[in-house]
C-alpha cells in the first residue's frame, strides 16, 4: 500500500540527512533534492502543485538546520517530511463517536450524511462505518435516501441485516429528502444515537443530482458531511472533491480502496484540494477493514 509515496519520502530524507550531517543546510542544499522530491511525489499521483507546496513546507523547515550534538540526521530529515504531509492532510476530521453520543445525551440522533459518485464503494463503507459505530456503543440506523439506483436500498438493507441495526428504506422513486427526515424522526422516537444517511451518487457534474443532495442537507441538516472517493480514481478523486465540496459542503472524507493503491497520491492530493481532513480509509472488503486516520501519525508512517 502506498509504495510510491513511501519511496518517495524515503529517498528525499535519505538524501538530505547526509548534508545536515556535514554542514548547515542553506536553500541551495537542498535545490536538487527538493526537485526530485516534487517529481517523485507526481510520480506516486500527487497533484503536481500539492507536491510543489509540499516541497515549499519541507524546505522552509530544513533551511538553516544542523544536527545538534548526539542527534540524527535522519530523524531531522525525516520529521520535517512527516509535518509538511500531516499539514497537507488538513487537520483531525471529527469524532463520530464522541459527537452522536453526545447529541445523544439531549435526546437527538447524530446525523452523517454521505456523498459520492457510484462505485466507489459507498455502499459498504457506510456498513464498515455503521459496525465502527456499534462497536463502540452507539445505536445506528441506516437510511436508504438513495431511491434512484437499482438495487442500492437492497444492498443497504442485506449490510444492516448482517449488522444487526436497524434499516430505513422508500420506495424506488421517492423523495430522498422525504427519506431522510422519516429516518431522522424514527430515530430520535427509538432513542437511536446515530443516522446514517446513504445519497444518490450520479455523475458529480449532475446538476439535478446536486439539486437533490442540497434539498437533503436542508432538510436532514447532518451533523457531519461525509464524501467517499475512490483511491485509484487518481485526479479524478480531486474533480469529484471540489465539485461536491462547492456544491453541498464537505466536512471530512473517506478514502476507499487504499489497499490496492501502490502510489498512495490521491489521499494526499483530496485533502489538499478543498483542506478537509480524511477521516477513514478503507483497506480492504471486511466490516472492520477501516482505518481512522490521525495526520501526524499517518504521515510518519509513510516516512518510515
Amino acid at each position: 500500500m502506498f509504495e510510491r509515496l513511501r519511496q518517495a519520502l524515503s529517498s528525499f530524507a535519505s538524501s538530505v540527512r547526509e548534508k545536515i550531517e556535514t554542514r548547515e543546510l542553506k536553500p541551495e542544499d537542498l535545490e536538487e533534492p527538493l526537485e526530485e522530491l516534487t517529481l517523485s511525489l507526481a510520480e506516486a499521483g500527487v497533484a503536481y502543485d500539492v507536491a510543489l507546496g509540499i516541497a515549499d513546507s519541507v524546505k522552509r523547515a530544513l533551511v538553516g538546520s544542523r544536527v545538534p550534538r548526539g542527534a540524527d540526521a535522519n530523524s531531522i530529515a525525516r520529521e520535517a517530511v512527516a509535518k509538511a504531509i500531516a499539514e497537507t492532510l488538513g487537520g483531525t476530521a471529527p469524532d463520530l463517536v464522541e459527537g452522536a453520543k453526545e447529541k445523544c445525551s439531549v435526546g437527538r440522533p447524530y446525523v452523517i450524511a454521505f456523498f459520492g459518485v457510484n462505485g466507489v464503494g459507498k455502499t459498504t463503507t457506510i456498513a464498515k462505518v455503521a459496525k465502527y459505530l456499534k462497536d463502540r456503543g452507539v445505536p445506528v440506523l441506516i437510511a436508504a435516501a438513495d431511491t434512484f439506483r437499482a438495487g442500492a436500498q437492497e444492498q443497504l438493507r442485506i449490510h444492516a441485516e448482517r449488522l444487526g441495526v436497524p434499516f430505513l428504506g422508500a420506495p424506488y422513486g421517492s423523495d430522498p429528502a422525504s427519506v431522510a427526515y422519516n429516518a431522522i424522526t424514527m430515530a430520535a422516537r427509538r432513542g437511536v444515537c446515530a443516522v446514517l444517511l446513504d445519497t444518490a451518487g450520479r455523475m458529480h457534474a449532475d446538476v439535478d443530482l446536486m439539486n437533490e443532495l442540497k434539498k437533503i442537507v436542508r432538510v436532514a441538516r447532518p451533523d457531519v458531511k461525509i464524501l467517499i472517493v475512490d483511491s485509484l480514481t487518481g485526479s479524478d478523486a480531486v474533480e469529484q472533491a471540489r465539485t461536491f465540496d462547492e456544491s453541498v459542503g464537505v466536512d471530512s472524507i473517506i478514502v476507499t480502496k487504499v489497499d490496492a493503491d501502490a502510489k498512495g497520491g490521491t489521499v494526499v492530493s483530496v485533502a489538499a484540494a478543498i483542506r478537509k481532513p480524511i477521516m477513514f480509509l478503507g483497506t480492504g472488503q471486511g466490516y472492520d477493514d477501516l482505518e481512522r486516520v490521525d495526520p501526524l501519525s499517518f504521515a510518519k508512517r509513510l516516512v518510515d
